[in-house]
């Protein structure tokens, strides 16, 4: 079966081959997951994602309540209140809309609340900007929250339904941002494979949230207490927590990858759930990606692969926790490596996933040369001629050297 969708089309209840764009396929998800409150501020590229779930609830093909708050603070604000009291909940934001959001955002992996959140990436401000880039992902991620990037419209809708189960394992519960690029995923437009809804139910099981903490007016109980300092109860109730939450985040490691084992077994679609390694067995060196960009840089390691360039590619899916043992085992395969970032380091004058693959590879005890690209800034294309020049001035690097700038590959276009 094939349908052709449009704004009136998405369903969580119909099984099978839809074409629809990479919004939609995360509203898809979301349906199948069955939240009880869905709440979502509408802002480019992240608009018609909410546009689809508010169609569908309104059409009645997902039993959910739409909240309509007036802005991206209240709500997750108003979202915590529904997770504490023990219902599944969905939102999705981007650029300034998490600036917005950051105070309750912060808020929410330390009160160990299992939500789940699409983040349709874009470059913040200013230049003025609403095109797509990472910059305001990567701003966030030391924020506690879980971090998972797509590859393809496919691995949205999937990624959203495993989501919920990541983050509600009990050895978890913490909240998970699924992260797709706005404009490239957001708007583009692929046939993906719907899984049917009784499945999807049997894979996630029955809610799991508030069995830690839950609002309930039989049992009255204290949020979120004042800890540390003279009147607190002292730091080491603060320390407790901060503990709690890092154990957390190593765990999801485990979970994550038992996750993605499970949905491939259940559904016959497999995707790497923290790093893939592509063409890197015999490889001499390669480059690291993250996010939609690696199609791109797939077809020019094939083409040089063609030239007998002995390249490969690591792509990174987990960004968070970062997978430090799966990439630190890939890296050792390889003599040189660069790094395409789609956002800046500003303290470090690279690309972030640069500074996080250079803490991966001390740990290896190697010195290699190391490059920072960064590129696809404002929405512009990281092309495969663009992967091309990345993979020859890689390829050239001096033995051992770090390079002290990055280079800008849409710097001329």
């Amino acid at each position: 079966m094939t349908i052709a969708a449009d704004a009136t089309s998405p369903t969580a209840n119909r099984p099978g081959s839809v074409v629809c764009e990479g919004n939609e396929a995360a509203a898809i998800g979301v349906g199948l997951a069955r939240p009880d409150v869905v709440a979502v501020y509408p802002i480019t590229p992240q608009s018609s994602l909410v546009e689809h779930l508010s169609q569908m609830i309104a059409d009645g093909r997902l039993k959910a309540s739409l909240m309509n708050v007036e802005g991206e603070h209240a709500v997750l604000c108003g979202l915590q209140g529904v997770a504490l009291a023990g219902g599944r909940t969905f939102t999705a934001t981007c650029g300034p809309g998490i600036a917005f959001m950051f105070e309750p955002y912060v808020r929410t992996p330390g009160l160990r609340l299992p939500m789940v959140a699409a983040l349709v990436t874009r470059d913040l401000l200013s230049p003025q900007c609403v095109w797509g880039g990472q910059q305001d992902a990567m701003v966030v991620r030391e924020a506690g929250w879980i971090q998972m990037y797509c590859e393809t419209v496919q691995e949205i809708l999937d990624t959203t339904v495993m989501a919920y189960k990541i983050a509600e394992h009990r050895d978890v519960m913490l909240p998970v941002n699924v992260c797709h690029d706005g404009n490239y995923l957001s708007f583009g437009v692929t046939r993906v494979e719907v899984p049917d809804q009784q499945t999807v139910d049997e894979f996630l099981g029955p809610p799991a949230i508030n069995w830690h903490i839950a609002l309930d007016p039989e049992r009255p109980m204290g949020v979120d207490p004042l800890t540390g300092g003279a009147g607190g109860v002292g730091p080491r109730t603060f320390v407790r927590y901060r503990k709690s939450q890092c154990r957390g985040m190593q765990n999801a490691l485990k979970v994550i990858r038992e996750v993605h084992a499970a949905w491939g077994e259940q559904f016959g679609r497999y995707h790497a759930p923290l790093i893939e390694e592509y063409r890197l067995d015999d490889a001499d060196y390669a480059l690291v990606t993250i996010g939609s960009m690696t199609g791109a840089a797939k077809d020019a390691i094939d083409l040089e692969r063609d030239n007998g360039e002995a390249v490969g590619l690591i792509k990174i899916k987990t960004f968070r926790p970062f997978p430090l043992e799966a990439m630190t085992a890939a890296l050792a395969k390889v003599k040189r490596v660069g790094i395409v970032d789609r956002a800046v380091s500003f303290g470090w004058n690279s690309g972030p996933v640069y500074q996080e693959t250079l803490a991966a590879l001390y740990r290896t005890g190697k010195s290699i040369p190391t490059i920072s690209f960064i590129g696809g800034l404002a929405g512009a294309d990281i092309t495969v001629e663009h992967f091309s020049r990345a993979i020859a001035l890689t390829r050239e690097a001096q033995c051992g050297r770090v390079a002290n700038e990055p280079v800008w590959l849409n710097e001329n276009d």
